[in-house]
């Protein structure tokens, strides 16, 4: 048994090292055919995300708010719903956050904005979980479409003064923006090696344990696994399926509301909410929670690639790449992260029909 795991974690590694220098191989042809250095691809990536003095507090800053969302991806996967709409539940939390901390000061306040990020994202994600246990909708359906309702609604809120836009005196042509942060309600940091990382940091990778010995170690965690495999089952030990299932759902926005607020209290868009806020963070927590194959411990690593990505393209920008090539790049790096857990999943799925026919052969031999 130990060498079968053994086998299968070194054919993972090796998948995952393939995947990566193929996508890097593809990366550096397109980086040539526009005339740039394509010998700097790897370097300007290691250099942008944690080489360079500074740069890997700043990846971690990048990697805490998917870290985040990935966990609330888990709580919901678990449960056997496939909730699609961080973007808009991290939009909408980070919009009454915002709402919070312009209004209050103060450590308390900070306090405040936090848990209004988490409310605003649940309640959001409340609205699937309404549709799909009361009209029957699909949440992979509703998650997605609330997210360009969720657009909408914080484009509108950032356009009306008496709410959340802030217009500067003797500015003209001012984009739709919220009020700064007042220093009281942001969050500080902590200096290590020359690095600055925020404490929300470490209260995700606190959060990401939690979640993981709720899932794993709990009767809420057993239930809600068993709902995700077989609601009726579920129902016939007393599970109750509307009330947990919707729980799951709204927890999952929850976690994204409170990934936008931290982002908000840590510095993103200059302690501003602004159009366009979110900047794909719900996308790609979602992504990290399919890489990690819904395990809790797993996202940390896995978030920080995606965070050295996020760093590591934008500095590959600044070598002159264009910045559209060096997206490109940050695309295919992504994919050749997601590859490895499909194909795994496919091997899975074939694997376990033959492993019942075996053991089926066994049972009729030994009888016979």
């Amino acid at each position: 048994m130990p060498d079968r795991s053994v086998r299968r974690m070194v054919s993972v590694v090796v998948l995952y090292v393939v995947c990566v220098l193929t996508a890097l191989a593809v990366a550096a042809v397109l980086i040539a055919m526009t005339g740039g250095p394509w010998r700097r691809v790897l370097t300007a990536l290691l250099d942008g995300s944690v080489r360079n003095p500074g740069r890997w507090g700043t990846t971690i800053t990048e990697a805490t708010p998917i870290l985040i969302v990935a966990l609330g991806v888990i709580v919901s996967s678990r449960a056997g719903l496939v909730n699609i709409g961080q973007e808009g539940q991290l939009a909408m939390g980070t919009a009454a956050a915002t709402w919070v901390a312009v209004n209050h000061r103060g450590p308390v306040a900070l306090l405040f904005m936090l848990a209004a990020g988490f409310v605003g994202g649940a309640l959001w994600a409340g609205l699937a979980a309404v549709l799909r246990y009361w009209r029957k909708v699909p949440e992979v359906i509703s998650t997605l479409l609330l997210v360009f309702v969720a657009s909408q609604i914080t484009g509108w809120l950032l356009s009306r003064s008496f709410l959340l836009q802030y217009l500067e005196k003797g500015v003209q042509n001012q984009v739709q923006t919220s009020k700064q942060l007042d220093p009281t309600t942001r969050v500080g940091s902590v200096r290590l090696l020359g690095n600055a990382v925020p404490w929300t940091a470490l209260a995700a990778v606190a959060l990401a344990v939690a979640v993981g010995v709720l899932i794993s170690r709990t009767r809420w965690g057993f239930r809600l696994t068993v709902l995700g495999r077989n609601p009726r089952t579920a129902q016939r030990i007393g599970v109750p399926v509307m009330i947990a299932g919707s729980t799951a759902l709204m927890l999952g926005g929850a976690m994204a509301g409170l990934a936008g607020a931290s982002m908000l209290a840590a510095g993103a868009s200059g302690y501003r909410f602004t159009a366009g806020f979110s900047n794909n963070v719900g996308w790609e927590g979602l992504l990290v929670a399919l890489v990690a194959r819904n395990r809790p411990w797993a996202c940390i690593p896995v978030a920080f690639v995606f965070g050295m990505l996020r760093t590591g393209s934008g500095f590959l920008a600044a070598t002159g790449v264009p910045r559209s090539i060096a997206e490109v790049v940050r695309a295919l790096l992504v994919m050749a992260m997601l590859v490895p857990p499909a194909l795994m999943t496919l091997f899975d799925q074939r694997r376990r029909p033959a492993v019942a026919a075996a053991g089926t052969l066994a049972t009729v031999a030994a009888g016979g």
